[in-house]
């Protein structure tokens, strides 16, 4: 695996961190989203992800590709940890908008950094509405970025990682929860079950649906099953509210979106799926 050829794959080639630094920290982080995809098509394309690091840095670097949280996520960390960066993997649980309640653990892998005695939270697999620059977990007052603003509270041995939107953001506003993780380090291979429990369980998103999304300097670019749907962040243009667009797309066409769109070209031909999830049996 190349450190350079990495950072060549977010854009970072010509300006890569001479040294640890927070100002690093969020430039890698930010131009990772921009650049790398959160997506699910290998399992919708004959294939099955494989969490060790020179698959997932073939697969993302050499190939273009995407993945889900277990690969951008675990990939990233190495990223860092070759900067110099002092990372932990995080076992998250991620709360689900159908029943209310979380996943069960390593549901979602997320990362912490330590910097200079501080401790930030950096995830670049978790799509929407997921954060661009890592978030401080020194504090439990609001952070605001563009136009959401987030919250690390702790909540008994974990952290809850909760939003706040444009529409109600402010002291009255209302809160939603997105996951909660504790800090005990974790490792990639402990993800492994509950990656293969994502790609073949009707209970997960990325078994029911075929999805592709990434952040864009202006909102966010998101495919999901037969649609391309565009969201432009609050802005002049858009008189300051949250613009989103949906265009129905022809299975012939998808091929050509993904590849236009995110970069992507796939080995194996795809089917596209956008099915409703089932609620899993187990509340955590």
């Amino acid at each position: 695996m190349d450190m350079q050829k990495y950072l060549a794959r977010i854009g970072l080639e010509a300006r890569a961190p001479a040294a640890p630094s927070l100002d690093a920290l969020r430039s890698v982080h930010a131009r990772h989203l921009l650049s790398v995809p959160f997506e699910d098509l290998t399992a919708h394309s004959g294939g099955r992800v494989r969490l060790a690091l020179p698959l997932l840095y073939d697969k993302l670097v050499v190939r273009r590709r995407g993945g889900f949280c277990c690969e951008n996520n675990g990939l990233f960390s190495w990223l860092l940890s070759a900067l110099g960066f002092r990372v932990t993997v995080l076992s998250a649980q991620v709360r689900s908008a159908i029943t209310g309640c979380y996943g069960p653990p390593f549901d979602h892998l997320t990362l912490a950094v330590t910097l200079q005695g501080r401790r930030w939270l950096c995830d670049v697999g978790f799509g929407a509405p997921g954060f661009t620059t890592p978030l401080s977990l020194e504090t439990t007052e609001p952070q605001a970025q563009g136009h959401r603003v987030y919250r690390v509270r702790r909540e008994l041995d974990a952290r809850l990682l909760e939003w706040q939107g444009e529409q109600n953001r402010g002291v009255d506003g209302e809160w939603t929860e997105l996951y909660k993780f504790t800090l005990a380090p974790r490792r990639l291979e402990d993800f492994a079950e509950m990656c293969l429990y994502h790609q073949t369980s009707p209970c997960s998103l990325f078994y029911c649906k075929s999805l592709c999304t990434v952040v864009t300097p202006t909102g966010r670019l998101t495919y999901i099953g037969r649609r391309l749907v565009t969201v432009t962040f609050p802005c002049e243009a858009t008189g300051g509210l949250l613009e989103t667009t949906t265009e129905e797309l022809q299975d012939e066409e998808i091929p050509v979106i993904l590849a236009e769109k995110f970069g992507i070209v796939l080995d194996s031909q795809l089917v596209p799926k956008d099915e409703a999830i089932t609620p899993p049996p187990v509340m955590y």
